[in-house]
């Protein structure tokens, strides 16, 4: 099993000081950005566009994880691609024509990832799985951040890892959604390597460095 990756979702920063925190993410050893993008459509919650992952690019050299919870993002992924983005995650729900849309995102040059609410089965990836980069697993309601984790996404997120593995995929499997020292090793059980984490970090009653290590510690006591 490769090192899992830690992503901060940069939705619970502090937008006062996004550039210090992303900063205290590199240094604290982070090894994404996790950034949700949210229209007040798709999800009842408005957030970032692609000046703020311009500006993430800026203040990081670290991966950008893009997430669009938004309807019809074909309209948006150049956008965001040239933004800065370093992979650009689109719902199953949002994109009648997922096979065109995947195949968008990487004529950008940019890593393909597809991901499933709560509630969406995963023999909705059937198809697509063998051309993805990644698969995210919302394991909260998507929308607002600080939700309660929602365990009943647990045997789904087995069954992805085992398609997977069935079809010899080199695809990241990351979860969103309540993740913390908590639920970190039903997660790692499960297959999961790659977490993004956003109150855990950044709202931890030491700091960020403190959250991140925290972490860390439970990432490699599960391993």
């Amino acid at each position: 099993m490769r090192s899992p990756v830690l992503a901060p979702s940069i939705l619970s920063a502090d937008f006062t000081r996004l550039g210090e925190d992303i900063a205290a993410c590199q240094a604290g050893g982070a090894d994404w950005m996790h950034v949700d993008v949210m229209d007040g459509h798709f999800v009842p919650n408005m957030t970032l566009g692609p000046l703020i992952v311009e500006a993430c690019r800026r203040a990081t050299s670290l991966p950008l994880d893009v997430h669009l919870m938004i309807e019809k993002p074909e309209n948006m992924l150049e956008a965001f691609a040239k933004a800065g983005a370093d992979r650009l995650t689109v719902h199953v729900e949002t994109c009648p024509h997922l096979h065109r849309t995947i195949q968008q995102i990487q004529a950008l040059g940019v890593k393909a990832g597809v991901t499933l609410n709560p509630a969406t089965p995963a023999i909705m990836l059937k198809e697509i799985l063998p051309l993805v980069d990644l698969v995210l697993v919302m394991t909260v309601n998507p929308g607002f951040g600080g939700q309660n984790f929602i365990v009943e996404t647990l045997p789904k997120i087995v069954e992805i890892r085992q398609a997977l593995d069935a079809i010899g995929s080199n695809a990241w499997l990351e979860v969103d959604g309540g993740v913390s020292e908590k639920t970190l090793p039903a997660l790692m059980k499960a297959g999961v390597d790659a977490f993004v984490a956003g109150n855990a970090v950044f709202k931890h009653p030491n700091g960020i460095h403190a959250g991140i290590k925290t972490l860390r510690a439970v990432l490699a006591d599960n391993l």
